[in-house]
C-alpha cells in the first residue's frame, strides 16, 4: 500500500464539530477537498450552510446540523442527523470550545461551568455518542480531541479554560484505554497559537507582539500547519497511535523559564 494511499481520507465519513469559524471551518474544507463527506455541526447554522455551500460548489460533499455540545439530546439529534445525511461516522473532530478570559478572582462559577460544559462535557456527550455507534458494526473509527498546549502549561486570565483542556487530555487517554477493543482509537492534537480571526487583535497588541517573541519560533502557527496532524489522525496511516497527543504549537512547550 503507498504512503499516500495510506494517508487517504476519500470516501470517509467525518463529523467535525465547532465547525462554523477557526479551526473547525478548516478542518471541514481541506477534508472535503480530500474526498471526505463532512458533517459540520455547531450552534451557528447560517454560517455552517454557507461553508457547506463552498465545498458543495468545489465538488465536495457536506452536511449541516445544528449542536449545542453541551446539551445530551441535541448531540443525539445532531449525530442522528449527520449519520442519516452521509451514512456511517467513520471520523469524530471534538473541536468546539470556549474560553472567557478574566482575571482568576474575577471568574464566577457560572464562567467556569460555561467553559467546562462545552470543553469537557461537550467533548465526552459527543464522542461517547459517535463511539457507541461506531461499535455497533465493529469497523471502529478515529476520534480526535482538539486539546491545547494550556493542556500542559499555564496562561493568566483563563484558569477554567487551562483546566478544562488538561482534563479533556486526560479523558482522551481515559477513552482509548477503553476503546481500543473496539477497534475506536481516541487521540488529540494540541495546537500553540494560531493565527485566527478571533485572536488577531490581541496578537496585534504591545502584550501579543511580547508573546510571539518568548514562542521559540517567534511567529503564530498558520492554519495549514495542522493538516499533517489531522490527516494522520483521521486516515489509516495513524492504525497504531491511541491515547496520543500531537503537539503543534512550532516549540513553544519547550520553551525555558
Amino acid at each position: 500500500m503507498s504512503s499516500s494511499h495510506r494517508f487517504s481520507v476519500q470516501g470517509k465519513g467525518v463529523l467535525i464539530t465547532g465547525a462554523s469559524s477557526g479551526f473547525g471551518a478548516h478542518f471541514a474544507r481541506v477534508l472535503a477537498s480530500e474526498g471526505a463527506k463532512v458533517g459540520l455541526a455547531a450552534r451557528r447554522v447560517d454560517a455552517l450552510e454557507s461553508i457547506a455551500e463552498e465545498i458543495r460548489k468545489a465538488g465536495g460533499v457536506a452536511a449541516v446540523t445544528p449542536l449545542d455540545v453541551a446539551d445530551s439530546g441535541s448531540v443525539r439529534q445532531a449525530v442522528r442527523a449527520i449519520e442519516q445525511a452521509l451514512g456511517r461516522i467513520d471520523v469524530l473532530v471534538n473541536n468546539s470550545g470556549v474560553s472567557i478570559g478574566k482575571p482568576l478572582l474575577e471568574q464566577s462559577e457560572a464562567d467556569f461551568d460555561a467553559v467546562m460544559n462545552v470543553n469537557l462535557r461537550g467533548a465526552f456527550l459527543v464522542a461517547t455518542e459517535v463511539a457507541r455507534r461506531m461499535k455497533v458494526d465493529g469497523k471502529g473509527g478515529s476520534i480526535i480531541n482538539i486539546e491545547s498546549i494550556l493542556s500542559f502549561r499555564q496562561a493568566g486570565q483563563i484558569a477554567p479554560y487551562a483546566a478544562s483542556k488538561a482534563a479533556l487530555t486526560q479523558l482522551t487517554r481515559s477513552m482509548a484505554l477503553e476503546l481500543a477493543r473496539y477497534k475506536i482509537r481516541v487521540n488529540g492534537i494540541a495546537p500553540g497559537y494560531f493565527a485566527t480571526d478571533i485572536n488577531k487583535e490581541f496578537f496585534a497588541t504591545e502584550g501579543g507582539a511580547a508573546m510571539i517573541k518568548r514562542m521559540p519560533s517567534r511567529r503564530l502557527g498558520e492554519l495549514e500547519e495542522l493538516e499533517g496532524p489531522l490527516f494522520l489522525l483521521a486516515s489509516d496511516a495513524s492504525s497504531y497511535m491511541n491515547g496520543a497527543t500531537i503537539v503543534v504549537d512550532g516549540g513553544h512547550l519547550t520553551s525555558g523559564l
